[in-house]
């Protein structure tokens, strides 16, 4: 493309610009009389290109912005190399940062494989990637190598020095990654397999040599379990955090408040609430405390109190808003009424009470539907009884009646689906476990636990169910299982809780970066 350039000297009053678009071209020469222009999916990338060089700043940045719009996992590595190109930094970042976050996906599609073996690097070194588990770090090494493996093979080594393989599984490592032919013909991998399975025999215990090792060292995008509470009033502050890949217990910041039988719940992915129950004096709390995870050091801090006092109560998130549903309190017993926090305003406000009194239940959230399940009514019985609370309508509308009653039943949701698990129906603490779909609106029975367990936290996480703590006829629980659906099959996690806890709370939080005892 060439422009007229009245300042050139004679025979140079033409410039030649190469690799400008002629519709881009036209477009800013639009815009520079106009002031307006339309960025579009087909124009961006060539009105980007047409503006850094022509120095449009607004024009770029327009384009960025829009480029930031679209991305999505079929164009991310696109929009970052474009970004990387022209040197738009919050484009780049943006970019960056999706595909850390939508990493499994990511490396399933063809951009992937262009990438260079330092931008693999730049990726795969991260801690902030987030992955369902490190074995697909792995596939995407090999899957990029195999690309090219005549060219590529020669980057393996320094490719997998960035595998965190001892997180992944030692059954994983033996039936997979030593089986992998790629692996075989490389040397230095071999080293890389043979710490990853000296880690799981257990050579090295020390925390403080594993935090050394990268490779053994979690990502901090990686997915937790938060454990708060315990009857007891030693632990009612004291917090712990479960990670599955390295299967350990951490304790994490205590609470302010001693709490026995809160309420646990997050908002807005990085607040967790800790609401009601009763202090070291068994009197029911109005109070609720906040520990906000994005701030450099996490500590609980106290938030805005419910309207009414409420212990042995239910919470739930629903699109952000944090609702405290029944429970007791020493002045008006057993409490049918329930409210709802909106943390945009800092208020709390009622919303219609539940049809059933009740105390000792669980809670589950289900296709925006907030799920009250089972616990103790006015009979002082346990119910088998359900319902769920619509936010759009304000209403409670009865559901399936449950196959068990079940009071202190532990309550989750995996993969669409309600599950009520063990509780005490008023004879025998239950091993028993059920599920309800809304689309068949009908309660199943399952697979049992391998305890009974009354007052136990459940959470779903990675496609399991675990259930935490809790207490049997004779004792609290430190033991943890995990449910597996494709097998309907319960199994022991290895690693026991600090502490021995009942009606524990536990939530899902992203691996914390900076716990501190504040």
């Amino acid at each position: 493309m060439k422009y007229y350039n009245p300042y050139a000297k004679r025979n140079h009053d033409l410039v030649v610009m190469k690799k400008l678009d002629f519709t881009a071209l036209q477009l800013l020469v639009d815009f520079i009389y106009s002031g307006k222009i339309s960025v579009t999916e087909e124009s961006a990338q060539a009105l980007l290109q047409a503006a850094n060089l022509l120095q449009l700043e607004e024009v770029k940045e327009a384009c960025c912005h829009f480029l930031q719009t679209q991305l999505c996992t079929t164009n991310c590595i696109g929009i970052y190399a474009i970004a990387d190109l022209h040197s738009c930094t919050k484009l780049l970042a943006s970019s960056e940062l999706y595909i850390q976050q939508h990493f499994s996906e990511v490396f399933g599609d063809d951009e992937f494989l262009s990438l260079s073996s330092e931008q693999v690097v730049k990726f795969i070194s991260s801690d902030k990637l987030i992955v369902p588990s490190e074995e697909k770090v792995f596939e995407c090494v090999i899957r990029w190598v195999s690309h090219e493996s005549g060219l590529r093979k020669c980057s393996l080594s320094q490719l997998m020095e960035h595998v965190r393989l001892p997180l992944t599984s030692k059954n994983y490592i033996l039936k997979t990654v030593v089986e992998e032919p790629l692996i075989k013909n490389c040397l230095k991998c071999k080293d890389y397999i043979n710490e990853a399975l000296n880690f799981h025999n257990n050579i090295l215990k020390s925390e403080e040599l594993i935090s050394q090792n990268i490779r053994k060292k979690p990502r901090y995008g990686d997915k937790v379990i938060l454990a708060v509470g315990g009857i007891e009033t030693e632990l009612s502050k004291r917090t712990e955090w479960y990670d599955p890949k390295t299967d350990r217990w951490h304790y994490g910041p205590e609470m302010i408040t001693s709490r026995g039988r809160a309420g646990l719940a997050v908002v807005k992915d990085n607040l967790v609430f800790a609401v009601g129950g009763f202090d070291d004096d068994v009197e029911s709390l109005r109070s609720v405390d906040v520990l906000d995870l994005s701030s450099e050091s996490p500590c609980w801090k106290p938030s805005v109190g419910m309207l009414v006092e409420r212990d042995i109560l239910g919470v739930g998130v629903i699109n952000n808003y944090l609702y405290a549903v029944g429970g007791h309190n020493d002045s008006d017993g057993t409490l049918d009424t329930a409210e709802v926090f909106d943390y945009d305003t800092q208020e709390w406000s009622f919303i219609t009470s539940m049809s059933t009194i009740r105390y000792d239940f669980g809670v589950g959230v289900l296709n925006n539907l907030l799920y009250a399940v089972g616990g103790l009514g006015q009979s002082s019985q346990a119910l088998d009884t359900v319902e769920c609370y619509d936010p759009n309508l304000d209403t409670w509308t009865p559901a399936s009646i449950m196959c068990v009653h079940r009071r202190g039943a532990g309550v989750g949701v995996l993969d669409g689906v309600l599950y009520a698990v063990g509780g005490h129906d008023g004879f025998n603490y239950l091993r028993s476990v059920e599920t309800y779909t809304p689309n068949t609106g009908v309660w199943t029975s399952i697979g049992e636990m391998s305890l009974p367990r009354r007052h136990a936290g459940v959470v779903a996480l990675d496609g399991l169910l675990y259930v935490v703590g809790g207490d049997d006829e004779t004792s609290n629980l430190d033991a943890v299982e995990c449910y597996n659906p494709k097998t309907n099959t319960w199994t022991m996690v290895t690693a026991s809780m600090n502490d021995k806890r009942i009606s524990v709370g536990v939530v899902v939080i992203n691996r914390p970066q900076h716990f501190k005892t504040c």
